[in-house]
């Protein structure tokens, strides 16, 4: 079986998986308790992602200017300020923390 065999049957697996998401019951859906955790799942999902994204280089470690970054960005985010200038504050972080020769 070739990669491609299982890169098609992946797609099929995800597609029968979003379907199955209109079957599910409303009553299942109007729960306050399915909707607490599904907002803590997305949450959770969210910032593994984005630490694993600013930390991992390859296979290994990678501590450079996106963690400095992350941090300015969350500094942003902590004192409630727009999205936008969350982005433009870490992309800032960033290409200073470059500029002085951090990687």
């Amino acid at each position: 079986m070739t990669l491609w065999f299982w890169i098609l049957l992946a797609c099929v697996l995800a597609y029968l998986t979003k379907l199955l998401g209109y079957l599910v019951p409303l009553k299942w859906l109007t729960n306050p308790r399915v909707a607490r955790i599904a907002t803590t799942l997305t949450v959770g999902l969210l910032a593994s992602l984005t630490v694993a994204n600013t930390v991992a280089s390859g296979q290994q470690l990678g501590l450079d200017s996106r963690l400095g970054a992350l941090g300015a960005a969350a500094v942003a985010l902590w004192l409630k300020a727009p999205f936008i200038v969350v982005v433009i504050v870490g992309a800032l972080a960033a290409a200073c923390l470059r500029l002085l020769g951090l990687p």
